[in-house]
C-alpha cells in the first residue's frame, strides 16, 4: 500500500477506505510537521497544526481537485493553518537557539562541529527572515516543491513565487555572507 500513488489513495479514501487515509497520514505526517514547524517554530504547535491539517483533509477530501498534486493541496492547508495559528497568537517568535535539528551521521568530530555551527547559523538566519521569506524557502529547498507547486500551495502566481524566492534568497545570502566568506 505504501507504493500506491497519492491519487489512488485519495480515491480509495473518497470511497470510504480508512486504511487509504491512514497511509496518507503516515506518508505526509513528517513533511506536514516540518512545514508547520518552520512557520511557528514550536514542536507542540506544529503537532497541533499537523493534527488540524489531517482533520481538514478528512473533512474536505471532496474539495480536492485531482488535476493538482495532493502534496500541493495538503501543503497549502498546512501553511494556511500555521499562519492562522500565528495570527491567533498575535506574535512571531524567533527560533529558539536550543532547538536541535537532526544532523547527518558521521564519525568525524571536527566535521560534526562545523556542520552543527553551520546549521545553527542557518537556523538563526532563517529566524531573522519574515514568515513570507521562510515559507517560500522552506517549500522550495526543504520540501523540494516546484515553483508551480509552491504557487498552488500559497495561492500565488508562479511569477510571484519566483520573485519572492529570489528576494528571500538574496536576504538569506546577506545574512549568511560571513559563512560564504569563511569557506573561500
Amino acid at each position: 500500500m505504501d507504493d500506491e500513488a497519492d491519487e489512488v489513495l485519495v480515491e480509495r479514501f473518497r470511497h470510504g477506505d480508512r486504511e487509504a487515509f491512514a497511509s496518507l497520514v503516515v506518508r505526509y505526517q513528517r513533511p506536514i510537521f516540518n512545514a508547520a514547524w518552520w512557520v511557528v517554530k514550536s514542536a507542540e504547535d506544529a503537532n497541533d497544526i499537523a493534527q488540524d491539517v489531517f482533520l481538514k483533509v478528512a473533512e474536505r477530501i471532496e474539495d480536492f481537485d485531482p488535476q493538482y498534486r495532493f502534496f500541493s493541496w495538503i501543503y497549502r492547508i498546512t501553511v494556511n493553518e500555521a499562519l492562522n495559528a500565528l495570527r491567533k497568537r498575535g506574535r512571531e517568535e524567533p527560533l529558539d537557539d536550543a532547538v536541535e535539528l537532526p544532523g547527518p551521521d558521521g564519525d568525524d568530530p571536527a566535521r560534526k562541529l562545523s556542520e552543527a555551527r553551520t546549521s545553527g547559523r542557518l537556523r538563526a538566519a532563517m529566524a531573522r527572515l519574515s514568515i513570507q521569506d521562510r515559507t517560500v524557502l522552506v517549500l522550495r529547498h526543504f520540501s523540494e516543491l516546484s515553483y508551480r507547486e509552491i504557487a498552488q500551495a500559497l495561492d500565488l502566481d508562479e511569477k510571484t513565487v519566483k520573485s519572492r524566492l529570489f528576494e528571500a534568497r538574496q536576504r538569506l545570502r546577506t545574512l549568511l555572507g560571513d559563512l560564504r566568506d569563511a569557506r573561500s
